[in-house]
Parts: C-alpha cells; structure tokens; sequence
C-alpha cells in the first residue's frame, strides 16, 4: 500500500517519468540524469484557509523518452539496479517532495523547524577524509550549525557546500559518464525536531520513510555502525550546560533543555 503515515497522511499514485520540485527535478544539474523535466506541481484542494479536506497536488509526466529504451533489451529484461521488476515503476520520489513541502512549511511556521540536507559523498570521494565520524569532527559540527538551504545550492550540481570536494564530486561523475558508468554516493542532513520512544520514535520512521525510496540502500544516525568499533569513552556523549535560550525558542515557545551533548555519536533527535 502506497500510505504513510498517521496524522500527516501520503498517499502516492502514478509512474516516475513550486520552489521544492526545482530543486528535485532532472536537467539542472550536468552530473546527474539528462532528462529535463518542468515538474510543475498543480495543487487542486486541501489548502485554503485549513478546512481539513484532503490535499491533492498532481505533477504531469513529461519528457519520458520512451524511444530512448525501445528496440533494446529492456522491452524484455527490466534494467540493473532499477525497479521495474520489483516495484512495476508504480512509485516515484516526486510525490514524497510535494507532500513533504507542505509538511515542511508546517514545521517551519510552526514550530521553527528547518530541514537542510547536502551530499557528503560521491562514490569514494568524500567531503570529509573519515565520513564515518563526522558527528564527533569539529569542522562538520561548525559546519552543520552555520549552512543554510541557499548555500548548498550555490554549490550546484554537486549541493556539495564545499567548493573543492564539489569540483572534485563533478570530475568523477565526468569521468565515470565517459566510461558510461555510475556511483552512489551518501546525503547528510541536520534536522531539528522531537522524538517519541519505543516503536514509534522518530529515528525508526523517518528511516521508514527513507528506506521507501527505491535508490536508498542505507539510513545511518549519529556514529552508527562506527560506534560498535569504539570505546564507550569516545562514543557516549557527556553532557553539558545547555547555552542561553536562543530567539526560536522565544519565537515559538519549545522548551528547550537545560543539559546539551558536547558530541551527538548516539544521533539524538
């Protein structure tokens, strides 16, 4: 069933081939796929003044292409690493970025919430030298406090917010693209928000919801598996005086604690 979700409910249908989607959608970025959609999204109620009727937001299919995969082995074999077997290539990841805009607004008008996320890896280029221990490594702590959404897009088309690691990034998809070949590579974000324990707790749905998407083979929080390596002195986070309350806290009136982490290793949310 293509539903997620409790209170916030999304439901997806249709086939993979605003502000949020021109961020998302092919043909703007030279090291990705070629395809140039507008991806234009058509918001058709659920939206005015909150009377609780449900949001239908609908987004056209075009430049599918099709002529791209006729009179080849994919009109009888489904593609490597694809999900035309598996998945019948019902869902898409475009849906999940238009219900998660209008989630997204909400958190942030009210609860201050900001979502910002940017790639931190390309196949075996990194961002950082051990990628594994960014959460205890100074230069991305300081990192994750100061980046904003407008920086990562400036660094297009990697959304690497570091100038050499993203030329670097753009030279091995180059390379790779001659040798009409690919890579993954991993994204980092640095939410804000509040959890809830046992089954339903935050880290286990959004890694639900993540794991959703057909490309996501793996979802990590804090240090991770990286944590069952180290000593229990460097992986547990001490506690610290928490700092004066900032003007969110004011602005949208969440308490907020008065013991911090000096690190964040077991990734709490």
């Amino acid at each position: 069933m293509s539903t997620f979700g409790h209170y916030f409910r999304v439901t997806t249908a249709g086939e993979s081939r605003g502000k949020s989607l021109n961020r998302r959608r092919p043909g703007q970025s030279a090291i990705t796929t070629p395809r140039n959609k507008k991806d234009r999204v058509t918001i058709h109620s659920g939206t005015e003044f909150g009377l609780g009727t449900p949001i239908l937001l609908t987004v056209p299919n075009e430049d599918q292409r099709p002529k791209d995969y006729r009179n080849k082995s994919i009109d009888l074999y489904p593609r490597p690493s694809h999900a035309n077997w598996t998945y019948l290539k019902k869902y898409g990841t475009i849906s999940r970025v238009v219900a998660g805009a209008v989630a997204e607004k909400w958190l942030r008008e009210i609860y201050g919430v900001e979502i910002i996320a940017f790639v931190t890896s390309v196949g075996n280029i990194k961002l950082f030298g051990d990628s594994d221990a960014m959460s205890a490594d100074p230069t991305f702590l300081s990192l994750a406090d100061t980046i904003t959404r407008d920086k990562v897009d400036e660094f297009l088309p990697a959304r690497c917010p570091d100038a050499e690691a993203s030329k670097r990034m753009e030279a091995r998809v180059a390379e790779l693209r001659y040798q009409n070949d690919s890579t993954g590579g991993t994204v980092t974000y640095a939410p804000s928000g509040l959890g809830e324990p046992a089954f339903n707790k935050l880290e286990a749905l959004i890694g639900h919801a993540m794991l959703s998407i057909p490309a996501v083979k793996g979802f990590e929080i804090g240090s991770s598996f990286l944590g069952a390596e180290r000593n229990g002195s460097r992986d547990n986070d001490p506690f610290i005086p928490a700092p004066a309350l900032d003007a969110a806290a004011h602005k949208t009136g969440i308490p907020r604690s008065r013991l911090h982490t000096k690190t964040n290793n077991l990734g709490g949310i």
